[in-house]
Parts: structure tokens; sequence; C-alpha cells
């Protein structure tokens, strides 16, 4: 199966630092006076976010073709020069089904697309992974386990990344596994404000487990509400049990907060623990929806009016109604502009953006 990308329309690009003239001609790639140029180029994994993301920079996609041979293997070749160029790769690692990716195809092809990027002399590259792959794979466990989110971060790096761009990982330790400059970034303030133009009343926002209490402690600061905690115990992978509900949620309007949604085994219960302690209403938010299993069927059979996340990864056909979807495209085109121009990326946030 070959993949050639996307195109975006193209338009003036506006929001470069005063030094930085547009060249009349933009094309594919934003050519600037003193020879500096960006270029965005897609993996197969998340092609509609990096098409948003074009559109916004008002460049067009760089074309590339992929394609999985039938061993498996993955291929990758850029269709015009990228000699000196500041390279932006888009491509979260995640399953994209009808793509014909799995996880860890998504992980290989971004590392091949890096090593081409590299071998055809690209000034940087720097991979744009809002949901960085293994990222729960941060610490052993038990004796004998991997530390597979170091193992990404050096592959990364062999690969020959000059930068990481990523969102809301899920311990954001991970970070001190590179060498190299990660930016982090939080989809916080897009969830809050979304909640904050609902205007519910007698909020209340709960964490899923003592883990994530700073994140859902930020959340209520920024939509003025109160905090409970759900008690959570792990007996194994993927699989949790709530105990019992710390504070108060009866007659309240509660939201669940967390990074990530894979199963949704453990948040149908955590939505369901939280209703049954007299909650009148029930939202859920998250950054990250991996939906996997039987995590449609979960979340159609849960008490949520909503489960608001974002499209760090690509919403799979059989969603059910009460799923909600907000865009990072904005989030990630002003980071990536300001990569490229080299100014403060910390300002995005205020530096409010290590909140794991």
């Amino acid at each position: 199966m070959t993949y050639h990308a996307p195109s975006a329309r193209t338009r003036k690009f506006d929001s470069l630092m005063p030094v930085a003239e547009v060249s009349p001609s933009l094309g594919s790639s934003l050519d600037l006076s003193y020879g500096k140029r960006l270029m965005l180029f897609s993996g197969r994994s998340n092609e509609n976010l990096a098409a948003s993301i074009a559109h916004k920079l008002g460049i067009d996609l760089g074309g590339v073709t992929l394609k999985t041979f039938s061993s498996g293997e993955v291929y990758c070749r850029f269709e015009e020069s990228i000699r000196g160029a500041d390279v932006f790769i888009v491509q979260p690692m995640c399953a994209n089904p009808e793509r014909g990716l799995d996880t860890n195809d998504a992980l290989m092809e971004l590392l091949v697309m890096i090593d081409a990027a590299v071998g055809a002399s690209a000034h940087r590259v720097i991979a744009v992974t809002p949901w960085y792959g293994y990222s729960r794979q941060d610490k052993k466990s038990k004796p004998r386990e991997p530390i597979s989110a170091r193992l990404v971060a050096r592959m990364l790096e062999t690969a020959g990344a000059d930068r990481v761009l990523t969102m809301d990982l899920h311990a954001g330790q991970v970070q001190g596994f590179f060498s190299k400059p990660v930016d982090h970034m939080t989809a916080l303030f897009i969830l809050t404000q979304y909640f904050r133009d609902l205007n519910l009343e007698d909020l209340v926002i709960v964490s899923p487990d003592a883990g994530r209490v700073k994140l859902a402690n930020k959340f209520k600061e920024e939509v003025g509400a109160e905090l409970a905690i759900l008690n959570k115990e792990r007996p194994a992978q993927q699989v949790a049990e709530i105990a019992y509900v710390i504070g108060n949620v009866k007659g309240k309007t509660a939201v669940i907060v967390d990074d990530i949604i894979d199963t949704a085994g453990t948040l149908r219960a955590a939505g369901e623990a939280v209703k049954a302690e007299g909650a009148k209403r029930v939202f859920a938010a998250a950054t990250h929806p991996v939906f996997s299993g039987n995590a449609f069927k979960n979340l159609a059979a849960s008490p949520f009016e909503q489960i608001v996340v974002t499209d760090t990864i690509p919403l799979q056909h059989g969603a059910p109604d009460n799923i909600r979807v907000l865009s990072v495209a904005d989030l990630l085109t002003d980071s990536i502009r300001r990569i490229f121009t080299d100014d403060s990326v910390a300002e995005v946030f205020g530096g409010e953006n290590q909140l794991f």
C-alpha cells in the first residue's frame, strides 16, 4: 500500500519574526530571505492532524512516499529536496487500522522517516509525536522488565532526531530519557476552556487515582471547582478496581480527568462509582484517546454524558455518540512556528506546561 501525503491550501505565513520575509512562492516549503526553510511531512498514523497543521502554517505538506511491503517492512522516500531545511515529521506512535498500521508500524515508520531526512541532509529533524508510544512503560514494576519508554527515546535519537515535540506524557520524567531537547505541550487549557464554556453548575473534578492528583488539581483551579479522588488498585496490567471516592460528589456534576483512555474499563468503573456516590451528572476528559480493545463498548455503556478527548490519535469508526473531539492543531502549529524561528516555546503556556 502506497501513501502520498495530501496537500493543504497555501496561504501567507504572517507570524514569523520581523527579520523573516516570506518568499513569493511557497509550494511545500517556507523560504525565508536568509535561506532558512520549514518543511512539514506526515506519516500515516494521523494524516488529518498533519494536514490541519500545514493549513494553519500556510504551507503544503511535503511529498513523501510511504508503503508497507508484503513482508511487513516499511519504506519511505521524500519526493523533493530537503537539503538544509528544518524538517518536521508529524507521526504520533499510534495505530491507524484504516492505513494498515499498528503501534509498532507507526514507530518504525517515524524512525525510517527521520533516518531518510538525516541522509538527505536536512538541517534539523524534529519529530512531532503528540502521542508518545510506550510512555506508560517508564519504569520497572517487576523484576526483569524493560523500560520501554527509555528505549524509544534512544531509538529516536539514534535515528537522528534533533528535537522531539510531544504532548501530555504519562510521566514528565520521560523527558529525562533524552539527551536532545524535548518540548512538552499540554492539552489541559484546551480541555478546561471547553468545560468553562459549558457553564456547568456544582462542578467537582475527580482524579482517577493518586497519580493524577496534580493534573486534577490544576484542572479544578482552571475551571473553579472542587476536588475528589478515587482510591484505585491495579491487581494486574490494564486491570483496575475502584474501592471508594475520597471527597464529596453527591448532587454535583463530576468530571473525571486523566491523560489516557485505553480500554476504558477503568474509566467506566470510575464513572459508575462516582454515579453510585450520588453525582447527578458525569463527564470525562483526557488528552489521548487510545481506545483499544472493548473501549467503545465500555464507553457506550458508561454513565458519561460526554467523553472529551483530543485528536492526538485519530478517532476510528464505530465511536459512540458521547465522544467529543477537540483539535490540538493550533497548539502544535504555534509550537512548530516557535521552534522554527528559535522563539520561546514556553511562552505558549507562560511556562506552565510541566504538569505531570
